[in-house]
């Protein structure tokens, strides 16, 4: 089994959040993203530092973890960068 890169470790996080009405907690999205959670707090203070996704807390407290702009625009050049290199076999 290949060891995912950086780049998709991103895409999978983002769109794992995408998928889920693009509101997340952040404990289920540690579980999904297969990550240790020293990793995923790494990734998700970068992807925060850098306004690719955004944390919000709700009236009871609990926070949601959401994408921003950047964030959809990362997931859609991430899929045209996936596809040209599918179409050259690459």
């Amino acid at each position: 089994m290949k060891k995912r890169d950086r780049l998709e470790v991103i895409y999978d996080i983002l769109k794992l959040i995408k998928d889920n009405h693009n509101s997340i907690r952040p404990t289920p999205l540690l579980r999904y993203s297969n990550l240790s959670s020293q990793s995923f707090a790494e990734y998700i203070r970068e992807l925060k530092d850098k306004g690719i996704v955004k944390e919000i807390t709700d009236r009871k407290g609990r926070r949601f973890l959401t994408l921003t702009d950047n964030g959809f625009r990362y997931l859609d050049r991430y899929r045209m960068i996936i596809g040209f290199i599918e179409d050259f076999n690459l």
